[in-house]
């Protein structure tokens, strides 16, 4: 359950702002969008491989600049 806390006089729209971006980072639809559909194992695993081996890449390049 997600809670936002309200100050007396803070503007509703600032507060639907703070519920929403805690809302993503609790990856609840994230999750929910994943679980629709299977995804084999060997996928996963490749596909967080190269996910790995951008984010290596990225960080090779700002470690030469």
């Amino acid at each position: 359950m997600i809670i936002v806390p309200i100050k007396e006089g803070e503007n509703i729209d600032r507060v639907l702002k703070k519920m929403k971006r805690k809302f993503e980072k609790t990856g609840v639809l994230r999750e929910l969008r994943e679980r629709q559909k299977f995804t084999k194992p060997s996928v996963k695993k490749r596909e967080e491989k190269l996910k790995a081996i951008y984010i290596q890449k990225l960080r090779d390049q700002a470690d030469n600049q």
